[in-house]
């Protein structure tokens, strides 16, 4: 699991768990890229292969704009993973994403009314699935997909919400 910096947390609250998508999400662009680099091999190789004519070498060419192509489009899935977090504190869920222009969103937990998740076959055999996050605002919920270990989050997170239920936490504005 990924680290939440600490200068973004306020006095006496701690993180209860952090977590990014789960890696399954990036199986198509990094497919992209295989296919960027077989196309890219194999403009050159066939450049090489003592064609002549300029049909061929127009070949290449479109052999490598398209390898480019593949390329640039397996980019934005990579960085939006890697940029992208969901922390659960003592006090509070977050998420931020951005590399360059930030986002972020924040539920103070007191606000969350429940956390629910829920698992497909497919998410079953790579070992995350859906976590739902029921709020009292206009919105009603944040789903977040492909979570691993989805259960053992909202285990974690459920026992939050009931210590903060029980008075054991007294922070209730979520700052």
């Amino acid at each position: 699991m990924s680290t939440f910096p600490a200068r973004l947390l306020n006095d006496d609250e701690r993180v209860v768990v952090t977590t990014r998508t789960h890696g399954k999400a990036l199986v198509w662009p990094a497919a992209l890229v295989v296919v960027a680099l077989v196309l890219a091999v194999w403009s050159f190789a066939y450049d090489g292969a003592g064609n002549d004519g300029l049909g061929r070498s127009l070949l290449g060419w479109a052999m490598r704009i398209l390898a480019l192509v593949a390329l640039l489009a397996a980019v934005p899935p990579f960085v939006r993973w890697w940029t992208t977090t969901y922390t659960f504190t003592n006090r509070r869920f977050i998420k931020r994403s951005g590399l360059i222009a930030k986002e972020g969103r924040t539920i103070p937990l007191n606000r969350i009314s429940g956390v629910d998740f829920e698992i497909g076959v497919v998410d079953r055999l790579f070992g995350c699935g859906t976590l739902i996050v029921s709020d009292a605002s206009t919105d009603g919920r944040v789903e977040l997909d492909d979570i691993p270990r989805v259960e053992q989050v909202q285990l974690l997170v459920s026992e939050e919400l009931h210590r903060l239920s029980q008075g054991r936490d007294h922070h209730d504005d979520g700052t």
